[in-house]
């Protein structure tokens, strides 16, 4: 189920004791564009502190009044690690924050979270299960995290911020960032909504992440890998109405790339979730 940054924003976090607050903004890894946590504006009963909350707590969701809800308490959230919403979320503040509320890291495996492609799998595990991962994980990246420091750098940045870039397909411009749609089974990003009207009035196009070649966060650019001809012909996208499997095959066979939806598909047959 796609959702768009609209939508998501201002939905209402619900703990399992009652309303934590609002979204406000999401950030998401800028490696795999997947959203790792939710920023909420917990209002009056927390002094409007601004906490965040990962896709590992969330539950399900029929989404009917703007309800997301959570798997922890508001006296948890209470007691969360402070974060600096002006500041890059770093590495270390992410391991307190997962340690907290006794999840696993979710970076190191060969999916988008640990060994898996959905959030949940991360909460469901028992402990000793999660600190088996974790050992193992550790083993087999212990090297790599020593000669290469970098990894460690903050990754995570604000879907608000990018919702202006500019975007550039390899023969010119088209236009700059709109929204993202996501994901809200697995959390990734899987379009960004790109406005074309300084090029191509009056048009608004779903491109798939998968497309992006590129980031230049200083610049504040996105590059395709894909040319203006191509987004020109590419299948309209209606903001006012959901964008269905039926449209997103439409998308993906015009591109010729082969659908996310099949891949996640084939790991749930082969039981890997």
């Amino acid at each position: 189920m796609l959702r768009t940054l609209d939508e998501l924003e201002g939905c209402t976090i619900r703990a399992t004791d009652g309303d934590v607050g609002r979204v406000k903004d999401l950030y998401f890894d800028d490696k795999s564009w997947v959203v790792r946590y939710l920023v909420v504006e917990t209002g009056t009963w927390l002094a409007s502190r601004k906490v965040l909350i990962s896709p590992i707590s969330i539950g399900r969701s029929d989404w009917l009044d703007d309800i997301i809800p959570v798997m922890i308490t508001k006296d948890q959230v209470k007691h969360s690690p402070n974060i600096d919403t002006h500041k890059p979320v770093s590495r270390q503040h992410e391991t307190d924050y997962l340690a907290y509320y006794g999840y696993p890291d979710y970076w190191g495996g060969a999916d988008a979270w640990g060994e898996g492609a959905f959030p949940s799998g991360l909460a469901s595990g028992s402990r000793s299960e999660q600190d088996a991962f974790r050992v193992a994980r550790e083993s087999k990246h212990s090297h790599d995290e020593m000669v290469d420091r970098p990894k460690q750098d903050p990754r995570l940045r604000s879907s608000d911020a990018v919702a202006s870039y500019h975007v550039h397909a390899r023969n010119g411009d088209i236009g700059h960032v709109e929204g993202l749609l996501v994901d809200v089974h697995t959390w990734a990003v899987r379009y960004i909504v790109v406005n074309t009207s300084n090029w191509w009035m009056g048009n608004q196009v779903a491109l798939p992440a998968n497309a992006i070649e590129s980031v230049n966060w200083l610049d504040a650019t996105v590059t395709l890998s894909l040319t203006r001809e191509a987004v020109k012909a590419a299948p309209r996208y209606d903001a006012k109405a959901r964008l269905g499997r039926r449209q997103e095959i439409s998308i993906y066979k015009h591109y010729g790339h082969p659908g996310y939806w099949e891949d996640i598909s084939t790991r749930e047959r082969d039981g890997s979730e």
